[in-house]
């Protein structure tokens, strides 16, 4: 159980400096962040749970040789990086959007690649994945920043960086039958996911803060 005093903190920090609270020991709650940032704080913990939740579903069903499972999961990665990229639209409007799905449709292909290299052994095939993978973060991160001014897009490469290390993490402890260290790095991913969903909220709320009123 977290003490008080780190929660109190970040609640602080995420109040006054939404992008600074990153690095903070706790996510911000209900209790301390008004109801509308609040409800999109959850909003958006949902959809990247979500990613890396069907991203792990697909890396376990290929390792599986299980087609259909990976297939229905394949599909179900695009559909959330729909909805990820929808939650922006009512603030940056409907062309923004579309590029968001496309950087993040980049970003699942850089996973996808690197997860049929290290299927296949091939280290070339790897490397290239994962330099695939580290310039999507750049890209998205580079998208989001120039669109609002409170989010760093130095912290942001850095927190996508981060999330894509974590998938290439666990695409090799799986392949490795390392479950007792895949679930670790699984709780890490689940709390960079909140992390990134409460940036982007509070990042959001501070730019249009009529909306949030």
């Amino acid at each position: 159980m977290k003490l008080r005093t780190p929660m109190l903190l970040a609640c602080t920090l995420a109040l006054s400096f939404p992008v600074f609270a990153l690095t903070a020991t706790a996510p911000a709650t209900e209790a301390c962040v008004p109801s509308k940032i609040a409800a999109t704080q959850a909003a958006l913990r949902d959809l990247w749970i979500g990613h890396v939740f069907w991203v792990r579903n697909v890396v376990n069903a290929r390792f599986a040789g299980n087609l259909g499972a990976a297939k229905a999961a394949e599909q179900q990665v695009v559909v959330n990086a729909q909805a990820i990229a929808g939650a922006i639209e009512p603030f940056y409007g409907k062309a923004a959007s579309d590029q968001l799905f496309k950087l993040l449709a980049r970003h699942w292909g850089a996973i996808s690649d690197y997860l049929d290299a290290t299927r296949a052994g091939n280290k070339a095939e790897q490397e290239a994945a994962y330099q695939a993978l580290s310039e999507s973060a750049g890209q998205i991160a580079t998208f989001l920043g120039g669109a609002n001014p409170y989010l760093p897009v130095d912290t942001l490469r850095g927190l996508l960086t981060a999330h894509g290390a974590h998938h290439v993490q666990q695409i090799q402890q799986l392949q490795a039958k390392q479950y007792d260290q895949e679930a670790k790095t699984w709780a890490a991913m689940k709390d960079h996911m909140y992390v990134i969903a409460d940036a982007l909220a509070g990042g959001i709320a501070k730019q249009f803060p009529e909306k949030f009123r």
